[in-house]
């Protein structure tokens, strides 16, 4: 079986003509489960983190912490999120460990041109999400 960084050989290149040439960084990120870290020129702030599981690939943007929330407006966000979900292509709001996420998921035998364009779409919406949601956030 292909290592994840095998399996993502190519990503950076399909990824950045996706995006018009911008730069990308992938890293392998030390640990018992194989992640690697994709950095996009100019949202350096936003990585997604790539793993890959017996049935799925996995694309994991971090948006905050349960701290960055402003404790009154909590169960508002909570339901916009709620709200938000379905019209959010190729990507879900969720939470982990305490972290509020984006996160998209393919096929593990996913394509890499695939791959690239659910990275791209994840970046995007995160950086949407973001925007749209700052008022919630400290």
């Amino acid at each position: 079986m292909k290592s994840l960084q095998e399996r993502l050989g190519g990503l950076d290149a399909v990824l950045s003509a996706r995006l018009g040439g911008t730069p990308i960084s992938l890293q392998p990120i030390p640990g018992e489960i194989p992640v690697i870290q994709t950095v996009i020129g100019g949202r350096e702030e936003l990585p997604i983190f790539i793993t890959v599981s017996d049935d799925q690939i996995l694309c994991i943007c971090h948006l905050w912490t349960d701290g960055e929330i402003i404790p009154e407006k909590r169960p508002e966000l909570l339901e916009l999120l709620l709200d938000l979900n379905p019209a959010i292509p190729l990507s879900s709001f969720g939470r982990a460990e305490g972290r509020y996420i984006l996160y998209g998921a393919l096929a593990r035998d996913a394509r890499i041109d695939d791959i690239a364009n659910d990275i791209a779409a994840l970046s995007d919406n995160a950086i949407d999400a973001l925007d749209a949601l700052s008022d919630y956030l400290s």
